[in-house]
């Protein structure tokens, strides 16, 4: 059982201790700073905060004593010439998703940004090299900026049966997996659908806003897409549409899956994507306990 929340918000990180009758508002870090993540190591318990400084930069700070002291590491940053495209120079834009390295790598991260660089650490966080194969996949002029102008990776997912398996979800580009510790990755978007290309079923160019993977069968994967919600069962290799036929669990960002039960799920769905505020004008959660067969 969590014993505490770290909230990340456009006006700093929030942090919830679990109290008799249920959550409580706690302490207050980097007051005033959006916080584009906020993410508990549980291999060692370390605190990760990543702010959006606006036009002075992104930031990474880590605290390994539950937030009484902050240390700030180099933030993720590509090497010198790299760029997006022809004339336009990569630079970290976003932070927007962190993950260990697994049980048999321990002082190994993995962080996700925004233009769609992944990024490794070999020294639990003290340094940062792009992840030049996912980079250079050939796939990657077919990505392109959803809600930001660039690509962003915005989850990441390691295997806990062999940490060298690993997938990413790219908006938009797709869902991308590993079985090589990140030298070398193909694309897992069968069953998916992008209405907004001209060929739906490409086999790039998905827009998958969340991605999560059920810890008691990591096969079983549910991703919030631009388009619906997708599930898989066989590791991403294909992906089949759940959405709810006449209701709101189609459109939306963020997913959770249960810690004991892989069919059982949470979405918390907008209008749609047109239309991309609260169903009802209040709080909308959504959840499946058969595998998205109803919600």
């Amino acid at each position: 059982m969590k014993n505490h929340l770290l909230l990340g918000t456009r006006k700093g990180l929030i942090v919830c201790p679990r109290q008799p009758g249920g959550w409580k508002i706690g302490s207050v870090h980097f007051e005033g700073i959006p916080v584009s993540l906020a993410w508990e190591n549980p291999l060692d318990g370390t605190w990760w905060a990543c702010l959006d400084h606006g036009h002075w930069g992104v930031k990474m700070h880590r605290s390994t004593d539950r937030g009484a002291n902050w240390q700030e590491v180099a933030a993720p940053a590509f090497p010198e010439g790299k760029e997006i495209k022809e004339g336009v120079p990569a630079t970290t834009q976003y932070l927007w998703a962190m993950s260990h390295g697994g049980a048999d790598h321990p002082n190994r991260l993995w962080v996700g940004t925004i233009p769609g660089g992944l990024f490794l650490s070999e020294d639990n966080g003290d340094s940062f090299q792009l992840v030049e194969s996912l980079w250079n996949h050939p796939s990657r002029s077919q990505w392109f900026g959803g809600g930001f102008d660039h690509p962003g990776i915005d989850a990441i997912f390691v295997d806990p049966r062999n940490n060298d398996r690993m997938l990413v979800s790219v908006s938009c580009g797709g869902v991308f997996e590993s079985t090589d510790g990140g030298k070398s990755w193909q694309g897992r978007n069968k069953g998916l659908r992008a209405d907004f290309l001209p060929d739906p079923h490409a086999e790039y160019g998905h827009d998958p806003h969340m991605m999560v993977a059920a810890p008691t069968n990591p096969d079983v994967l549910w991703q919030q897409n631009h388009c619906g919600i997708f599930r898989s069962v066989d590791g991403a290799k294909t992906w089949a549409d759940v959405s709810e036929k006449d209701g709101p669990a189609k459109f939306g960002f963020a997913m959770a899956v249960a810690d004991d039960n892989p069919d059982q799920a949470w979405v918390v769905p907008a209008v749609s994507d047109f239309n991309r505020v609260a169903v009802g004008f209040s709080l909308c959660v959504c959840r499946t306990d058969d595998g998205g067969k109803s919600w």
